[in-house]
């Protein structure tokens, strides 16, 4: 569920009020949001923000002039960066994609595993859902 914002115009001293909004996060995106401030070293929720918008206003510009977004290891491995939610901005471009060529034995033993019952989480898995 996305947060809800709440805005409210706070007056200053300054020619541009500032805004002031609450988000209402889930217990795992407040946690992600906490660990990322201590991380970067912000103490504010504003300089968070701040930060977090200008980052994304430059994803935005980048994917409208068509620009792909990846990141690259020390080995020159590359991983495109697939946004849903930026991809609503960019031109139409074909997104990356791969073609499989599957064998028929391949698409049969897939059929059967999704066609078979659910397998039961792990205890790893669930411990980890958890964090």
């Amino acid at each position: 569920m996305p947060p809800t914002l709440r805005t409210k115009a706070k007056e200053s001293g300054s020619r541009f009020p500032k805004t002031k909004f609450q988000a209402d996060l889930a217990p795992l995106e407040d946690g992600m949001v906490r660990a990322l401030k201590a991380e970067l070293q912000l103490t504010s929720n504003s300089d968070f923000l701040s930060d977090a918008l200008a980052l994304f206003r430059w994803a935005v510009s980048e994917r409208k002039r068509g620009h792909r977004i990846l990141s690259e290891s020390a080995t020159g491995e590359r991983r495109i960066l697939v946004f849903p939610r930026l991809e609503r901005v960019a031109p139409e471009l074909g997104l990356p994609h791969v073609n499989i060529a599957w064998t028929s034995r391949e698409i049969e033993s897939l059929v059967d595993l999704l066609s078979g019952e659910a397998a039961k989480p792990t205890d790893a898995l669930v411990q980890a859902m958890r964090l």
